[in-house]
């Protein structure tokens, strides 16, 4: 997402998860020009100005922005992103960057729910997003967190969030780093849509114990009219109108 960690999640979502996925439930897609899916974005300030009215007219159609990181980062461009793509007609929801080594799992959910990743049942937002891979930055490629101890730090994240909103919040990672650093944990995809990362033509193998994706970011180097320069490029597992289901939580 960031492009400060491009690198670390190219090796991830490009090169670890190897094995596609046979004949798993609602995962109609054998690649990314499949018809069943909804193309969508996700971007950040590295994205720089965007023009949300381009973007809408070359046939995007949700986008996660990035709101914030650990808890004293918000985005820059997030407020201006997030209005403009709302009135543009994309179904949009913000994202946070977990920094499980810095503060409680509580804490960066209440940070994130105050500063962008609130929800309403308007048809164009969509429960926030947690943003959890590889740490770029000191501290070990899990946080230094114990399997049970970041099973315990994103359970804490996800309680406080349904709490603040109301929603489940929707779960980014790769198969390799959701294994390793969670000790392969199933509880959460019984509620919370997995947004899977994998750079590929094909999906992969998911996650343990998830039965489905439900959006899949699919490549680093997409190109998009009213966007400068590559960005990330996703689907959600359906139309629409499944879609704005999610967002209005029906």
């Amino acid at each position: 997402m960031a492009r400060t960690r491009f690198s670390v999640r190219r090796l991830l979502a490009a090169g670890l998860t190897v094995v596609a996925t046979a004949a798993v439930a609602l995962v109609a897609t054998a690649g990314p020009a499949a018809a069943a899916t909804t193309p969508g974005i996700d971007v950040s300030r590295y994205q720089g100005t965007i023009n949300w009215t381009s973007v809408r007219n070359a046939g995007i159609q949700f986008a996660f922005i990035k709101a914030t990181e650990g808890t004293s980062y918000k985005d820059p461009n997030f407020n201006t992103n997030y209005v403009n793509s709302y009135y543009a007609g994309v179904i949009r929801g913000a994202y946070h960057f977990a920094r499980p080594n810095i503060s409680s799992g509580a804490t960066q959910a209440g940070y994130l729910a105050s500063n962008g990743g609130a929800w309403s049942a308007d048809s164009r937002t969509l429960p926030a997003a947690l943003d959890l891979e590889a740490n770029p930055y000191s501290g070990g490629y899990c946080y230094g967190l114990t399997t049970s101890g970041m099973r315990s730090w994103v359970q804490d994240f996800l309680n406080t969030y349904r709490s603040r909103t109301g929603r489940y919040a929707v779960i980014y990672t790769t198969t390799s780093w959701w294994n390793q650093c969670t000790g392969s944990w199933t509880s959460p995809w019984a509620n919370h849509p997995l947004w899977i990362a994998r750079w590929s033509s094909t999906v992969g193998t998911l996650p343990a114990g998830a039965p489905f994706w439900s959006f899949w970011q699919y490549t680093s180097t997409g190109t998009v009219s009213g966007i400068s320069g590559n960005v990330d490029r996703n689907y959600w597992n359906g139309d629409r109108t499944r879609l704005i289901a999610l967002a209005n939580n029906t």
